[in-house]
């Protein structure tokens, strides 16, 4: 009994981020405060630093630390970590460019790999132990993010069509007859340069910030079943809760993937319709 109930607290320790939640075996619902923590480095000054930006910085630290060993120490027969990076910038290249661009995509190629492999770091700090909140699941990273893919297309189209050309094919699209443009041209202008970096923005922080909840949701609930409710049933359905943690955490990891790979995938896809033409 000991012993299930201090992996209980500790998974709930490490889900909440707050081993003072952990102590309390009552049930206390997960909120919107989960992601605007106490400071803990720097309070009251332009360079606070709380649990959300020091898990952002963990993020940044690990995946320059990768890239920078991975670019010092490349073999010529990789071992499992070169193996692993390569992985990943291959299919940055070839699922995400290359899949998108086609023979024109050499140029994103570091954009996007930048975009894909910053978002997983970031969403994959959701589902490590002690840290178990993304980087991504506060607005500001997302609408970064969002921008950088905003900014490229739109240069992208520029560069590749011209200033003129580039605004014309967007808001004024070819094959549709010139007294429909006074209704088009606005939805246009709607769609391409307002609701597509929105868009990229709510849909990856809104995924991070559910994936948190319901995570934060089933630990403290196993916590409080095991220990509040106590006997057969508590430990019944303590233990279903706890399977269930144990279960999205695992799920929350594919959709750190996923969403990382989608937000990469759609930036691909802008700059391919900003250079193309229509």
């Amino acid at each position: 009994m000991e012993g299930r109930g201090l992996l209980v607290t500790t998974l709930t320790a490490l889900a909440t981020g707050s081993f003072l939640t952990a102590s309390d075996n009552s049930f206390t619902p997960p909120s919107l405060d989960e992601f605007f923590p106490d400071p803990i480095l720097f309070a009251g000054t332009p360079f606070e630093i709380n649990r959300v930006i020091m898990v952002r910085l963990i993020s940044v630290i690990a995946l320059c630390t990768m890239l920078i060993l991975y670019a010092k120490r490349a073999k010529l027969v990789p071992g499992r970590v070169q193996s692993a990076v390569e992985l990943l910038l291959d299919f940055s290249k070839k699922s995400i460019g290359e899949e998108l661009l086609g023979d024109k995509a050499k140029p994103y190629q570091p954009l996007l790999a930048t975009i894909f492999l910053g978002i997983l770091f970031m969403n994959l700090t959701g589902a490590i132990p002690g840290l178990q909140i993304a980087g991504t699941a506060l607005v500001g990273m997302p609408m970064i993010y969002a921008l950088v893919a905003y900014v490229a297309f739109i240069a992208a189209g520029i560069k590749e069509r011209g200033l003129g050309r580039f605004f014309k094919g967007q808001l004024f699209p070819a094959g549709v007859p010139k007294f429909i443009y006074p209704l088009m041209t606005p939805i246009e202008i709607l769609s391409t340069f307002v609701l597509r970096p929105v868009t990229l923005a709510l849909r990856l922080l809104a995924n991070m910030v559910s994936g948190h909840l319901v995570l934060v949701l089933c630990f403290v609930g196993a916590n409080a079943l095991y220990f509040s409710v106590g006997g057969l049933s508590g430990f019944a359905f303590g233990s279903l809760t706890l399977l269930g943690g144990i279960a999205f955490t695992f799920f929350e990891i594919f959709i750190a993937c996923l969403q990382a790979y989608i937000f990469a995938l759609l930036s691909a896809a802008y700059i391919s319709l900003s250079i193309s033409e229509h």
